[in-house]
């Protein structure tokens, strides 16, 4: 192995471990939010105690992603010092936006939280975590603009040889970074809401703490239920977006190999690279690529053909990651659909108790597809049509990044099972 590919596969590891925890911080601050603005209005003491028990689980997480977010940053330096030297007067100004302004406020607000406890009322404690939310979505906006202007470089000049910030609103306005943010923060709650009803559901099929997990579970569902249809509609738009901005990533996503009219859909394909064609192709629907991607039937769509084979993604993978992604997002909007049916009669419904219990890991599973078509649809590049990949890692030894990836691999394992541990215990037990 190269030092491309081992800095390829270290970058991917710390990415993927720092997004299992991400989406979740994310949601559930929203959640307990509102948990709390209903402790506030009604004095009830069961939505205080739903504020603290889910905020356990909030703060494990805010750990564990500040954890994996800072090795994040340092390899830009460390294994990707030529993309740095490149683009840092762009992608460095975004992330220091995030880092000063955003994540600084998320965390001393987490402070004033943790320990504001009867030191501050109940609606200035209930406000604190509104603006954690809001601190927190602010991050999130910040660091998918900067992974956005990778997908989509705008608002930028080439002066002495690197990338120069000329547009701050073009940037900070991108059409594919709006796109972005709203597909990544609705997939987050729709995990988070996944969570809650899983362990929720836990709790209903042993008969345990009824009344304090029916309103979890109800109000994760009313999240989960909005933002699994939001992601289907909003889902269309970027796939729209991407056949403008990056038409191969599309055709890779669909394995389109001939530019053509009518360009269909099929229900099931199995890409063969080496021969530029589908092994297998199933269940064909006429004209729906087209009209997915341009809102007309007859609308010419581009292939794989009409591209370089060397400027071309890895299909299979991301033909793959595409179509289930799509599957499981589906299946969120039909599951909490049904869950909204049932919502007055979920302890007599075990079979669907069981149902959202075994889907706690689907979320999770959805999002690290998405990611993965993301930044491997992306390839050869790292900034698309600007900077290859290749052209972007740091002249390091192999031994370096061999050495690097083995002891990411070794502490996030360890980190990790740690972080689910405390997690498992804690839900398990249900409120003190």
């Amino acid at each position: 192995m190269d030092v491309l590919l081992l800095s390829r596969l270290q970058f991917a590891a710390a990415t993927a471990f720092h997004f299992l925890f991400v989406p979740l911080t994310l949601g559930l601050s929203v959640l307990i939010a509102v948990m709390e603005t209903r402790y506030v209005q009604t004095g009830e003491e069961i939505h205080l105690k739903m504020t603290r028990f889910w905020g356990k689980v909030f703060l494990i997480n805010f750990a564990m992603g500040v954890v994996t977010g800072i090795t994040l940053e340092f390899q830009f330096g460390t294994n990707w010092s030529r993309y740095s030297e490149f683009m840092g007067d762009i992608f460095g100004s975004l992330l220091a936006i995030e880092a000063l302004g955003f994540f600084f406020l998320e965390s001393i607000l987490i402070g004033v939280w943790i320990f504001g406890w009867n030191k501050i009322s109940k609606r200035t404690h209930a406000l604190v975590m509104w603006l954690i939310a809001f601190a927190s979505t602010g991050s999130a906006v910040w660091i998918l603009t900067a992974n956005a202007w990778m997908q989509h470089p705008v608002g930028y000049v080439i002066r002495n040889g690197r990338a120069e910030l000329e547009s701050f609103a073009d940037v900070a306005l991108n059409k594919f970074a709006i796109l972005m943010f709203f597909h990544t923060v609705a997939a987050a709650y729709v995990l988070s809401a996944f969570f809650v009803m899983g362990v929720s559901a836990y709790h209903l099929l042993k008969n345990r703490h009824v009344a304090f997990f029916m309103k979890s579970f109800r109000m994760a569902l009313v999240l989960g239920l909005i933002f699994s249809f939001f992601l289907v509609v909003e889902g269309h738009l970027h796939g729209s977006d991407l056949a403008k901005t990056q038409p191969t990533k599309l055709a890779a996503m669909e394995s389109h190999w001939e530019t053509t009219r009518r360009a269909p859909i099929y229900l099931f394909s199995f890409p063969d690279e080496q021969n530029e064609r589908n092994m297998v192709q199933i269940g064909p629907i006429p004209g729906l690529l087209s009209l997915l991607a341009f809102h007309s039937t007859e609308a010419e769509v581009k292939g794989l053909k009409d591209f370089p084979p060397d400027e071309r993604p890895p299909v299979f993978i991301v033909s793959a990651s595409f179509k289930l992604m799509v599957a499981l997002g589906f299946y969120f909007a039909l599951a909490t659909l049904v869950g909204f049916i049932l919502r007055n009669r979920l302890p007599e419904k075990r079979w669907y108790l069981r149902i959202m219990l075994y889907s706690i890991p689907l979320p999770y599973i959805a999002a690290e597809l998405g990611w993965t078509l993301a930044e491997v649809g992306r390839q050869p590049w790292i900034v698309y049509g600007l900077m290859k990949t290749a052209d972007a890692v740091s002249p390091i030894a192999v031994s370096q990044v061999a050495l690097s990836l083995t002891a990411f691999l070794l502490v996030y394992g360890v980190l990790g099972a740690v972080a689910y541990y405390l997690i498992i215990q804690h839900v398990g037990k249900g409120p003190a």
